[in-house]
C-alpha cells in the first residue's frame, strides 16, 4: 500500500512556494497539483527541489520540500556527478518514499530509476512531450543524458503517457507499454463576456519549438485584433527572448508581458476570447486545460488525440493562413466561440480533476510490479560520455 510519495521536480520550488520571481513550467504545475491532491488523500508527500536559498528541508502547505543542490553549484565537468547526482540521491534517500514520480525527460529519469531499482521502490515516469517518445528527437542536450533517460524509461514501474499517440510512439520506438493518465487542472469559473477584453492570448516558454514568432505574424495579418504574449526565457535563450520582445514592442496590437506568475496566467485566460498555440510539437499543454477550464476555445496546429477537431473544443489549423482565418471566424461569431468553450469546460471538469487523476496513479501502481527488484547491490548508474 502506498503511504509516501516523492516527486522529483527540481524546478518546482517557485510553484510550490507561490514565489512569483521564479520560472514556472508546465511540469511544475502538474507536480504541485498532484502533490496537493495526494496530500489531501492522506498520503505523506515530499518533493526533491533545487536549493534556491530555502532551508535544506521545509514544509510548505503540508508538503515536505527537500533541497538537493543549487543550480550553479559545483565545478564544470565533475558537477554532473557532484553535487547534482549525489545531491538528488541524498534527497531521495531522505524522502524515504514508497513511490517516486519523475518528469520531464532527462538524466534524472535514469538517476531516479537506478535509485528505485537499487532500493526496491516504485517509480512513475511521466511523458511530457511527443518528442520524448522517439529516439533522437528528445530536447536533451547531451548524449549521456539521453542514454540515462532511456535507461529510466525502460526501468520505470509505470510509464504515464498523456495521449494515445504517445502510447503508440512508445510501443513502436521503445517496445514499452504505458498507460494514458490525464493531466490535472484546477477548477476555475469562466468570466462574463464583457470582461473578456483580450482577443488572443499566447502563453508558454519562449523557445523555438513553441514558435512564438508565428503569433507576431498572426498579429500582422489581423491588425484589428488584440494579442497578448506571455512567457519567460530559458537558459541560453535570452537573446531569442529579447529579439521577440523588441519585435512585439514595434506592433501596436501586441502586448508582450514576459514572464508571469501562475496566478496571473489564470487572470489572463479569464480575460481572453481565444487561446492560440503555435508549437511544432507538444504533449498535452497545460495552457489548453487552463483555457478550457475557463470556457476559452483553443486555436492550434497541435491537437492532442484530436480533442479539438473531434470534440469541438476550438479549431485546428494547418498553416498560418488557416490559423488567421480560424481566429477571425471565432471572433466574429461569439456565440459559436461560447458554445465551443462551454463544451470544453464541461469535459475538463469531468475528466481532469486533480483528485481523480491522482487516484488513477495509485490504482495503476497498486496493480503494477516494480521492475528490476533482483538487481544486485553493485549495480551502477549507466553514464555514457557526452
Amino acid at each position: 500500500m502506498t503511504k509516501k510519495i516523492c516527486i522529483l521536480g527540481l524546478e518546482d520550488y517557485p510553484m510550490l512556494a507561490g514565489d512569483g520571481s521564479g520560472h514556472i513550467g508546465g511540469e511544475s504545475v502538474q507536480h504541485v497539483l498532484l502533490a496537493r491532491a495526494w496530500r489531501d488523500m492522506g498520503l505523506e508527500v515530499s518533493m526533491v527541489l533545487h536549493d534556491l536559498g530555502q532551508p535544506r528541508e521545509t514544509v510548505i502547505d503540508g508538503i515536505r520540500g527537500i533541497a538537493a543542490f543549487a543550480p550553479r553549484a559545483g565545478v564544470r565537468i565533475v558537477r554532473f556527478v557532484h553535487p547534482r547526482i549525489t545531491g538528488v540521491l541524498r534527497a531521495m534517500r531522505t524522502a524515504d518514499a514508497d513511490v517516486y514520480y519523475q518528469s520531464p525527460a532527462g538524466a534524472y529519469t535514469g538517476v531516479a530509476a537506478w535509485f528505485a531499482r537499487r532500493h526496491r521502490k516504485r517509480l512513475v515516469v511521466r511523458i511530457a512531450s511527443d518528442l520524448n517518445c522517439v529516439p533522437g528527437q528528445q530536447l536533451i542536450r547531451y548524449r549521456r543524458d539521453r542514454k540515462l533517460y532511456e535507461y529510466g524509461l525502460r526501468n520505470a514501474t509505470l510509464v504515464a503517457a498523456q495521449t494515445e499517440r504517445q502510447r503508440t510512439l512508445l510501443r513502436e520506438h521503445y517496445g514499452i507499454e504505458s498507460a494514458v493518465i490525464n493531466m490535472a487542472v484546477e477548477r476555475a469559473e469562466p468570466t462574463a463576456p464583457a470582461a473578456r477584453d483580450i482577443d488572443v492570448v499566447w502563453l508558454g516558454n519562449l523557445r523555438p519549438v513553441k514558435r512564438p514568432e508565428l503569433l507576431l505574424e498572426l498579429a500582422r495579418r489581423l491588425p484589428h485584433r488584440s494579442f497578448v504574449m506571455a512567457g519567460g526565457s530559458l537558459p541560453r535563450l535570452r537573446g531569442y527572448f529579447d529579439e521577440l520582445s523588441r519585435a512585439a514592442a514595434r506592433m501596436a496590437n501586441v502586448r508582450f508581458l514576459g514572464p508571469v506568475t501562475y496566478a496571473d496566467t489564470g487572470a489572463l485566460f479569464g480575460r481572453a476570447r481565444l487561446h492560440v498555440n503555435t508549437s511544432s510539437a507538444e504533449g498535452f499543454p497545460n495552457t489548453f486545460l487552463q483555457a478550457w477550464a475557463r470556457a476559452v476555445p483553443v486555436v492550434s496546429f497541435f491537437d492532442p488525440d484530436l480533442l479539438i477537431e473531434r470534440r469541438g473544443f476550438g479549431l485546428r489549423a494547418t498553416d498560418v493562413d488557416d490559423m488567421a482565418a480560424a481566429i477571425e471566424a471565432l471572433l466574429v461569431d461569439p456565440g459559436r466561440a461560447a458554445a465551443l468553450g462551454a463544451a470544453a469546460r464541461a469535459y475538463v471538469l469531468a475528466e481532469f480533476a486533480p483528485r481523480q487523476v491522482a487516484q488513477r496513479y495509485l490504482d495503476l501502481l497498486h496493480a503494477a510490479q516494480p521492475r528490476g527488484w533482483t538487481a544486485p547491490a553493485t549495480t551502477r548508474i549507466p553514464v555514457a560520455k557526452s
